[in-house]
């Protein structure tokens, strides 16, 4: 390591939160204050999502409260264009967006042909602009979900017609990725559940094959809350190297644990999730070291608002003399979280993004509530919020 990069780790502080939060004003600071209160009572969470429900099912008019509170804190907006806006305010401080069509729960061929557009309009987006380092899609957005469920199944021949379906699907995938190509964007295939990610790796890796030769294109997602992953990245970065190919990886933690444990307990196999959450941790910086160690087969993403494994990033990445520019390596967090990890990371030099969900505030509503969900669930993550929103109001009283 060299005295310069030593330094720089010196001065690396996510309790600095004069640089966490230099980008927003108060009143941006106490609104997040107000509403990180609300989130850390789980009973409220769940009142207020049978309330926001009724309301909607009622058709009470409750768009504009939403929009002005939990949607301006975690959302860009509900167009692209809308995001504008903020693209540029994250890109003044050095850190990019990723923009994420947070649409779910669409069935018709009609809404996902128009999530396939939206989705290659946000790549076009990344091109025309310096700020957005990566464009991102959820598969079971652009296809039905039982599809893939079938399509991950080895043991059953699909059949005639539902392999037509399936190949639609694939098509809408392909069409993607050969946009983020011609485009030279990188893009994440995001992670789903056990049950359909076979074939989301099978088909990421052929687009993998296909684009990365020269530089990563194409990243999977790898959820290191399931205890097999950390030898599925062992062997993946094996056959990348045999096929002469660089092996992009968003790693993150995961999204979907309680529902794999209620799926495996109700239908009888081995839970896919890690025992605990020191597993989880223990896997996810295990394979931060391995991606390191091996960067000349792999370009990485670790998408995390956890400390303790970003500090363990920037000293491997110290240790091998990687630059904190190296356009291998990235961090992300979502926007409205971890501004004390994100900015300060920026600040330093890394490569940082928020992603920054959009889409019609009635249609990201799954998506926003399951924030409050995951913020209230995550041990420490709402206090930890507070407490720096806190450290930094009383900064600039002077107290």
């Amino acid at each position: 390591m060299t005295a310069k990069k030593a330094l720089i780790l010196h001065m690396l502080d996510f309790t600095n939160t004069e640089v966490a939060f230099k980008s927003k004003s108060d009143r941006d600071l106490k609104r997040a204050n107000l509403l990180f209160k609300v989130i850390a009572s789980p009973s409220v969470v769940s009142f207020g999502k049978w309330a926001t429900n009724l309301a909607l099912a009622l058709r009470l008019p409750i768009s504009g409260i939403i929009k002005a509170t939990i949607f301006k804190q975690f959302c860009g907006g509900e167009t692209i264009q809308d995001c504008e806006g903020r693209i540029e305010e994250l890109g003044k401080f050095g850190v990019g967006t990723i923009l994420d069509y947070s649409v779910e729960g669409k069935t018709s061929d009609e809404d996902f042909e128009h999530t396939t557009q939206i989705i290659i309009s946000t790549i076009e987006m990344a091109k025309a602009s310096q700020h957005i380092p990566f464009a991102v899609f959820k598969v079971s957005g652009i296809g039905r979900f039982d599809l893939l469920e079938i399509a991950s199944d080895a043991s059953k021949t699909p059949a005639p017609k539902t392999q037509e379906e399936i190949a639609a699907v694939k098509l809408r995938f392909e069409r993607i990725c050969d946009a983020a190509a011609v485009n030279q964007v990188r893009l994440f295939i995001d992670a789903e559940e056990t049950w359909i990610q076979p074939v989301l790796d099978s088909w990421t890796f052929e687009m993998m094959c296909k684009y990365n030769t020269q530089r990563a294109i194409i990243y999977n997602t790898v959820q290191m809350y399931r205890h097999d992953r950390l030898a599925f990245l062992k062997t993946q970065g094996n056959v990348a190297q045999a096929q002469g190919i660089i092996y992009g990886v968003k790693l993150v933690r995961g999204a979907y644990m309680e529902k794999e444990r209620e799926r495996a307990q109700k239908m009888g196999y081995p839970s896919p999730i890690q025992p605990d959450k020191a597993a989880a941790d223990r896997d996810y910086n295990e394979a931060l070291r391995f991606m390191v160690d091996h960067h000349a087969h792999f370009a990485l993403c670790a998408g995390s608002h956890n400390e303790e494994s970003s500090m363990l990033l920037t000293q491997l990445m110290a240790e091998k003399n990687l630059e904190n520019s190296n356009e291998k390596f990235f961090f992300a967090q979502l926007l409205g979280m971890s501004d004390h990890i994100s900015y300060n990371l920026a600040n330093a030099g890394y490569n940082v993004a928020k992603y920054v969900p959009f889409g019609p505030v009635k249609e990201v509503l799954p998506y926003l509530l399951r924030r409050a969900d995951e913020n209230t669930s995550v041990a420490g993550q709402t206090g930890r919020e507070l407490g720096l929103i806190s450290a930094e109001l009383k900064r600039r009283r002077g107290n």
